[in-house]
């Protein structure tokens, strides 16, 4: 009757067979010892193979994913930075929470550029190259968004600009990035809207002469050009007789205001923005500049300027930034008291922004099941998401040009107590969009 098998070194031969063939055979004796002893060897060595590879497995799948975002944390704007990593903090813990993708979390490499564009470059670059972020959510201003543009063309990582809202940065096709998206609203869309209301304002007030006062870079001037274009547009009656440029960050305003005091508008448009607007403000209250004049200010309606101009004026106007009460709706007023609860402060323009360019990067790479850049540009072309700050609930981002359409927007007279803008005007969505289109095409852009 044979005996079990001792083990595998014996070449799975019976314990008496083997000892019969010891007796026999010297030689096959010492083969067989020779036999076995390679063969645990063996089997130890898979064995602990296998289990040193198993924390590497392990290690790989919660990887975290890390994403680079840029911005700006210190100086005047550091509300920009503050507002826009906030929201992104949100987006990413609720992410985690509920698992991340297959087990792997987000990691959120934030940076300081100081609001300077070559600082937002090199920060950008070093994200990706030194502190191995896979993608990159851009919170610059304009400035250091068309820069960080650039370094995602140059390596080829996915972007997502959620501040700039230059319409050129994704509207010229000279500029279009495959892996450059923008999440931010975009010029061209509230100028027209801005423009129809300003319009029939102006008509209802027998406002002829306008002056602007914008900051002296792409998005000031790009901006003041869209939003005079539609304002004309509209009303056939208007007349520019001037236009000033401040220098961004520009500290004292004096020799502004007193320009346009001299020149007399009966209304006047800015695009200032964050402390550049609430000290253009403040500087402009002295001198009674506001008295007897419409101002419209695209950037006004957001809740850290309106709670920082001392003594905000009559007869002003604005876009919609970010107000709790627009779009009027539960899901808009839960993520404003969410954010509020957590952060302590109200949320602001480049709250929502923000939110949503994370929101769309999460969609997409749930979607693409990777973080690969080009497999994650490939799923957003056309991506649909539900946001409270749709204007019908949804934010699309439109394939053609990589940019967010569908998302609230609206003008309208501004109160100095809470809600601010009792009666927006809603822009259409149907107008924007036809306008754009015929915009684009007299630029040579369609």
């Amino acid at each position: 009757m044979l005996k079990p098998i001792h083990d595998q070194g014996d070449a799975l031969l019976p314990t008496s067979t083997a000892s019969l063939s010891a007796s026999l055979n010297p030689q096959a004796a010492t083969r067989a010892r020779s036999t076995r002893r390679k063969l645990l060897k063996l089997s130890a060595s898979v064995i602990g193979a296998s289990s040193l590879a198993a924390p590497f497995v392990s290690r790989a799948q919660n990887k975290p994913i890390k994403i680079g975002m840029p911005t700006i944390l210190s100086g005047r704007v550091a509300m920009l930075g503050i507002s826009s990593s906030n929201a992104a903090k949100m987006e990413v813990e609720k992410f985690n929470a509920a698992g991340g993708l297959n087990g792997r979390p987000i990691e959120l490499v934030i940076r300081d550029s100081k609001g300077q564009p070559q600082e937002a470059a090199r920060v950008a670059r070093e994200l990706v190259t030194a502190d191995g972020c896979e993608l990159l959510l851009d919170a610059e201003a304009s400035s250091g968004a068309f820069a960080v543009h650039e370094v995602a063309r140059d390596l080829g990582v996915l972007v997502m600009h959620t501040n700039s809202e230059t319409s050129a940065l994704t509207a010229d096709p000279k500029l279009r990035v495959p892996t450059a998206f923008r999440s931010a609203r975009q010029g061209i869309h509230d100028a027209v809207v801005g423009g129809a209301y300003a319009a029939q304002v102006a008509k209802e007030k027998g406002l002829r002469r306008w002056m602007s006062v914008s900051p002296d870079y792409a998005y000031g001037r790009d901006t003041t050009a869209e939003f005079l274009e539609y304002l004309k547009y509209f009303n056939k009656d208007i007349e520019v007789t001037g236009q000033v440029w401040p220098k961004l960050f520009q500290a004292d305003y004096s020799e502004i205001i007193t320009r346009l005091l001299q020149g007399k508008p009966q209304a006047i448009y800015s695009a200032l923005w964050g402390g550049d607007l609430t000290s253009f403000m403040d500087q402009a209250n002295i001198y009674a500049l506001f008295k007897d004049r419409q101002f419209f200010a695209v950037n006004m309606a957001d809740y850290a300027v309106l709670t920082a101009v001392k003594s905000v004026p009559a007869n002003l106007h604005s876009g919609n930034r970010y107000l709790r009460s627009f779009p009027n709706t539960a899901a808009n007023h839960q993520w404003s008291d969410a954010y509020a609860a957590k952060f302590k402060e109200l949320p602001l323009n480049w709250s929502w922004e923000n939110a949503v360019g994370m929101q769309l990067l999460i969609a997409a790479m749930r979607k693409a099941n990777s973080t690969d850049s080009k497999k994650m540009a490939e799923v957003l072309r056309g991506l649909s998401i539900d946001s409270p700050f749709g204007a019908e609930g949804k934010i699309t981002m439109r394939a053609e040009d990589h940019t967010v359409i569908n998302y609230a927007v609206g003008w309208g007279a501004l109160a100095t107590k809470e809600p601010y803008m009792a009666n927006p005007v809603a822009g259409s969505w149907k107008q924007i969009l036809e306008l754009e289109a015929a915009w684009k095409k007299s630029k040579g852009w369609a």
